[in-house]
């Protein structure tokens, strides 16, 4: 039987074509989600952002924690009497002068190790492995020192800190708490991972 269609070679190929473009685009944007699964979050990229610390309300003698590139990072305004303490314990302490560079900024090798002698900044972690450190401001004997001028405890391995976060000779932490990069924007924030003249660290 013979066959009486006409065949419209030109209207093919435009359906041809169309059909192509429109399957094109639909394959470009269904793989847009799956690209933008591959960038990082947003989370993940603020986690290595600088961090505004409001200190405005951190009383004397209190430590608040803030989050830092996923780290606690300690903030303590130090009362006088702490910082009469620092040079009384000098003796019993592995590094008293700050010798391990790499554990603070230039700015912060001083005998409080820090900008503002009343305002510590430290990453809130045991350098032995890793644990997180209580804080134990009160100058008191302690079950684990009795001659305790405040500080910090390590409850993991019974490393000690004092109330620079240097730490103790004897104990199983080989360095004093860090220093992270920071700087004060004013009298009531401090910037955390930002030096005070060079920019995130």
């Amino acid at each position: 039987m013979a066959n009486d269609a006409v065949v419209d070679k030109g209207r093919r190929r435009f359906l041809t074509a169309t059909t192509s473009v429109v399957g094109g685009a639909g394959v470009a944007l269904a793989a847009i989600p799956f690209v933008k699964s591959w960038e990082p979050s947003e989370r993940a990229k603020s986690a290595g952002a600088p961090v505004l610390a409001d200190i405005g309300k951190i009383e004397a003698g209190q430590k608040v924690t803030f989050e830092w590139r996923g780290l606690p990072v300690f903030v303590v305004n130090r009362t006088k009497a702490q910082l009469d303490t620092l040079a009384s314990v000098d003796a019993r302490l592995r590094d008293p002068k700050s010798d391990n560079t790499a554990q603070q900024p230039d700015y912060a090798k001083n005998e409080y190790r820090s900008i503002k002698p009343e305002w510590l900044v430290v990453t809130g972690i045991c350098t032995h492995l890793g644990c997180v450190p209580d804080f134990f401001p009160e100058l008191k004997p302690e079950p684990f020192d009795p001659q305790w001028k405040g500080g910090f405890y390590c409850p993991c391995h019974k490393s000690r800190y004092d109330m620079a976060g240097r730490v103790y000779d004897g104990v199983p932490a080989p360095a004093n708490l860090a220093v992270p990069k920071y700087h004060f924007v004013d009298d009531t924030h401090i910037l955390i991972g930002v030096d005070p003249d060079k920019g995130a660290a």
